[in-house]
C-alpha cells in the first residue's frame, strides 16, 4: 500500500498511524493507494491514479462520500474484501475567447459559471443537434454519476444510479426558460455548451478542480479510454450510497 495524505492536521496524523502499522510504499510498486483526506482530495488523487491502480480512500475531512470509514486496523483485510468500482470521467475540451484550446478530464463534473455581474447565456446542442438556443442562467453542468450527489444534486440536479450508463445536464440558477431543470442524457452523449454574447457575459468552465477562464465553447464527452478505479468496504459500497441519498430527509 501507498499512503497518501491531504495537508489537514487529521490526515497528516492518520497517515503516520498507517505508515506505522503498515509502512509505505512508493506509488511505482503500490497495488492499491489509500487517499486520507475528504472528497476534494479524493478528486486529486483519482485524477493522479487515473489508469493506475486502485484507489481505497478514508475519510478524515467532510462530507467523505467517495470515501471509506477512517479505521487504521484492519486495513488488509479490508483491503481484501473491497468491492471495486471503475468509473469513465468525462472528457472536456473547451476553446477560450483568445483561441487556446484546453482539454481536461473530470470525475465528477465539467461546470460552466458566469464570470462576471451579468448572468451567462448559453446554447446547448446534444449530439449536434440544438437543444436550448439560449439559456439566462448562472450556469450549467454535466455530471457523471458519481458526481451526481455533488455539486449536481447542489443545483437540484437528478440523483443518478451506478452503472446506469447516464450523464446528468442541470441549469444552475436557470432564469429563462425559468423552470427548465435539465435533462438525463445516455453516457455516450455529447454535449456542447456555447457562450452567447461573451464580450457582455464572459463564462469560466470546470473540469473538477481544472478551471478555463473565459470560454468560448466547451464540449463534453466521456472518456472511454480513460479510467478510475475505486474501492470500497461492502457495507458502504458507492451504489449503496447514493440509492440511500435518494431517501435521505
Amino acid at each position: 500500500m501507498a499512503f497518501v495524505a491531504d495537508a489537514t492536521l487529521e490526515a497528516r496524523n492518520a497517515k503516520r498511524a498507517c505508515v506505522k502499522l503498515y509502512g509505505n510504499a512508493p506509488l511505482g510498486r503500490a497495488k492499491a493507494v489509500v487517499a486520507l483526506g475528504g472528497d476534494g482530495f479524493m478528486l486529486h488523487t483519482l485524477h493522479n491514479a487515473m489508469d493506475g491502480v486502485p484507489v481505497f480512500g478514508m475519510n478524515v475531512g467532510t462530507v467523505g462520500f467517495l470515501m471509506n470509514e477512517y479505521r487504521a486496523d484492519g486495513l488488509l483485510d479490508r483491503l481484501g474484501r473491497a468491492k471495486e468500482v471503475r468509473l469513465h470521467p468525462l472528457r472536456m475540451v473547451a476553446r477560450t475567447r483568445s483561441g487556446r484550446r484546453v482539454t481536461e478530464l473530470a470525475i465528477n463534473e465539467v461546470s460552466l459559471l458566469r464570470a462576471s455581474g451579468q448572468m451567462a447565456k448559453l446554447a446547448i446542442s446534444i449530439d449536434g443537434i440544438v437543444r436550448m438556443p439560449s439559456l439566462a442562467c448562472d450556469g450549467a453542468l454535466a455530471s457523471t454519476t458519481a458526481g451526481s450527489t455533488a455539486y449536481n444534486l447542489s443545483a437540484h440536479g437528478p440523483i443518478l444510479p451506478l452503472g446506469s450508463r447516464l450523464l446528468a445536464l442541470t441549469p444552475i440558477s436557470a432564469h429563462r426558460p425559468r423552470h427548465w431543470r435539465g435533462a438525463v442524457l445516455p453516457a455516450d452523449a455529447r454535449i456542447r455548451f456555447e457562450t452567447l454574447e461573451p464580450e457582455k457575459r464572459p463564462v469560466n468552465a470546470s473540469a473538477d478542480h481544472r478551471e478555463v477562464p473565459n470560454v468560448a465553447w466547451v464540449e463534453v464527452a466521456e472518456a472511454k479510454d480513460r479510467s478510475v478505479t475505486l474501492l470500497f468496504d461492502p457495507e458502504h459500497h458507492l451504489e449503496e450510497r447514493i440509492l440511500r441519498e435518494q431517501f435521505a430527509a
